[in-house]
């Protein structure tokens, strides 16, 4: 295990738990304000929250893993940041959700941002890692997409906000599973290495309760001729 830095912020990363750019886009996708409770479904290092608190941390961040590993990880980079008040984490089962919820961390229908970098893969497709730390992040073995959308149904406050990241392939498997669990999906942007490339990932934001109408915002792009694109440096920010 490691420290790496972030700017002001340092997260401990190991062989098992780390993260990709993609966190970084679904972080600033989600638009976190000082006043927001938020709740990070599946965080593995707590790459997203430690990331909202680099600048106007939100309230309170409820950091959901069923890896106890990874919420052991961490506990230690939240220590390491003094942010014991900010972000919280919780070893708990995403799916267990849909019972009462005895945590007060995990109050129902309190929330205004809930936040998952989901697994990509189907289970059964695709290769899967002998590293079950991997396999758990990468393929939908203790969890699938409508799994994640019944929990931050339960999670969320009428009118608040769930904000996911995934391949474009499962597209059409996010926002059947939002519309089937009551967040109508509102906004969702494209992101490809540039402008001749076909989108690698999508973000998209769904609201409790929300009317049809989707807004396709503008295409991200993660390089330009000079190497990052300036929007991914802004969103990276100050890291050394």
């Amino acid at each position: 295990m490691q420290i790496e830095k972030l700017g002001d912020i340092s997260i401990y990363i190991s062989n098992e738990h780390g993260f990709g750019t993609d966190a970084f886009l679904l972080a600033d996708f989600a638009g976190v304000k000082r006043g927001d409770k938020v709740c990070d479904l599946g965080t593995g290092c707590g790459i997203i929250p430690l990331l909202m608190c680099r600048s106007n941390p939100p309230r309170r961040i409820a950091a959901v893993d069923i890896q106890q590993g990874a919420i052991n990880q961490l506990k230690l980079s939240v220590e390491e940041n003094s942010l014991g008040g900010t972000i919280i984490p919780i070893h708990a089962d995403l799916k267990a959700l849909s019972l009462p919820l005895g945590d007060a961390e995990l109050d129902a229908g309190r929330f205004e941002i809930v936040t998952c970098n989901p697994p990509y893969k189907r289970a059964g497709s695709g290769i899967i890692n002998e590293n079950s730390a991997h396999s758990i992040a990468r393929h939908e073995i203790m969890c699938n997409i409508d799994d994640v959308c019944s929990a931050a149904n339960k999670l969320l406050k009428f009118g608040g906000r769930l904000c996911i990241c995934q391949r474009p392939e499962r597209l059409a498997d996010v926002i059947c599973a939002m519309k089937s669990n009551g967040i109508e999906p509102k906004k969702i942007r494209f992101v490809s290495k540039n402008s001749q490339t076909e989108p690698w990932l999508f973000l998209i934001e769904g609201r409790k309760g929300g009317s049809p109408f989707m807004r396709v915002m503008p295409q991200l792009y993660i390089r330009s001729q000079d190497g990052f694109s300036d929007e991914l440096k802004a969103i990276y920010g100050n890291i050394e």
